[in-house]
């Protein structure tokens, strides 16, 4: 019994990595969390924080991520992936969820990371030298963040990509798969829209897995100030609808 104790804490001081990750029993007393199956670092922000991947379902099911918080001041919809990671198991879909994308900006309440680089703008597909409220960065994939997630998706290789934002209030239809973002609308209740960024939609995340790999990357936005309830509750059953899955 001791001997399962220590091994046990072990287990548990050692960094996680996107290489080496230890089995979901080593990562949580028998009762917590039953959801995740795996968790990865996929990474640490610019200031040195860990970003975190976890994944919930079944393997040789459709494979999904869901990514929230790539701005730190549109925090919201993390709720949606943190229920679902946290409670009772998901069958019939392989599922990974990333909470938060940009721990920096969410520990300062900001839009962008720990260097003022906006992570939304500066993928290496249509980069573009911005300023102001959407600076780019001083080259395309020039953040820790960018590059850890660049990473994580040629490993995993998702066939469908959820991108959560505030607070424009839509499914972006202007997407490589529409019948997906048409799916996507009405299982969420969301009206259909076309996210232009004004022009400024360069180096996007969404566009650059959209480029280069075969699966479909998606934005969807909820309001500014949604319900707690609405993001805890409805939404995660909304969200596993889009697939035909559920919990255990």
């Amino acid at each position: 019994m001791r001997l399962g104790i220590l091994l046990t804490s072990l287990a548990l001081s050692f960094p996680l990595s996107l290489g080496l990750a230890a089995p979901a029993s080593a990562l949580r007393a028998p009762d917590e969390r039953p959801a995740v199956v795996q968790k990865v670092v996929i990474g640490k922000s610019a200031q040195g924080r860990p970003i975190k991947a976890f994944r919930l379902g079944e393997r040789g099911k459709p494979k999904v991520l869901l990514i929230s918080t790539m701005h730190g001041d549109e925090n919201d919809t993390r709720r949606i992936l943190t229920s679902l990671r946290d409670r009772r198991p998901i069958h019939g879909l392989n599922l990974w969820v990333v909470p938060v994308y940009n721990p920096d900006g969410l520990a300062h309440g900001t839009r962008k990371n720990g260097r003022g680089v906006d992570l939304n703008r500066n993928y290496p597909y249509r980069w573009a030298d911005l300023d102001g409220s959407y600076e780019s960065g001083p080259r395309a994939g020039s953040e820790p963040e960018t590059r850890a997630m660049m990473r994580f998706l040629k490993k995993i290789r998702p066939r469908w990509i959820v991108s959560f934002h505030q607070p424009l209030y839509g499914v972006d239809t202007d997407t490589k798969d529409e019948r997906f973002a048409r799916r996507v609308s009405d299982k969420l209740n969301l009206p259909r829209k076309s996210f232009t960024c004004g022009g400024v939609c360069h180096g996007t995340m969404t566009g650059w897995y959209n480029h280069h790999f075969r699966g479909s990357a998606l934005t969807v936005e909820y309001g500014a100030n949604p319900a707690r309830r609405l993001m805890q509750e409805t939404v995660p059953r909304q969200v596993l609808s889009i697939w035909g899955a559920g919990r255990g």
